[in-house]
């Protein structure tokens, strides 16, 4: 066995391993210092998010306890004598709502053809609502009738009666009409039957 070294310098791969070592210490050096940057960062984050909750369930609070001593400041009887107002004042608004388009377009749309409306008048009856008299010509009696069968039949026009109907010097029917009229009602049924 020789035991005397050949070598003029022995060779270790110290270089190499001193090389790996170094990559792997700046590896782990690098990834700690990006963890130690995420945690601070999280960290600051979640204390700004926890700061913000804390306000945000303190104003919560502030907000319930408001809300339960403005609903122990009112009464019960006065918002209910005041939805019955409001209630009364669209009746109302919806009796004194009066399109007159609204009827001209419901006579020409029932109009026989041997009939001519002279005059409409209308007024407010706190029992009926809106009642109108309507001054007609016509040839005979079955035409008034069927007039205000058609005018019944629009569902705006309801306790139709003639309380004044006479035979002209030219031998024309001079009658007046008077019914209850209830365009809010109708419009309702149309919007009603347009719907599938």
């Amino acid at each position: 066995m020789i035991r005397t070294n050949l070598s003029t310098r022995p060779f270790y791969n110290e270089r190499v391993v001193h090389g790996w070592l170094l990559a792997v210490t700046v590896v782990v050096v690098a990834a700690t210092v990006f963890n130690i940057s995420r945690v601070i960062r999280y960290s600051r984050s979640d204390t700004e998010l926890a700061t913000q909750a804390s306000q945000n369930e303190a104003r919560a609070a502030d907000l319930r306890s408001a809300a339960v001593r403005l609903r122990a400041t009112i009464d019960s009887k006065q918002i209910d004598f005041a939805s019955t107002e409001a209630r009364q004042a669209n009746e109302l608004i919806d009796r004194r709502t009066f399109s007159w388009t609204g009827l001209l377009n419901r006579f020409e749309t029932t109009l026989p053809d041997n009939v001519r409306i002279t005059a409409v008048r209308n007024k407010l009856d706190p029992k009926r609502g809106i009642v109108l008299t309507i001054d007609v010509v016509a040839k005979t009696v079955d035409d008034v009738n069927d007039l205000m069968d058609k005018l019944e039949g629009t569902g705006a026009f309801t306790d139709l009666l003639t309380p004044d109907e006479h035979v002209d010097s030219d031998g024309t029917l001079v009658a007046v009409v008077e019914t209850t009229y209830r365009p809010v009602a109708v419009q309702a049924n149309d919007r009603g039957s347009r719907r599938p």
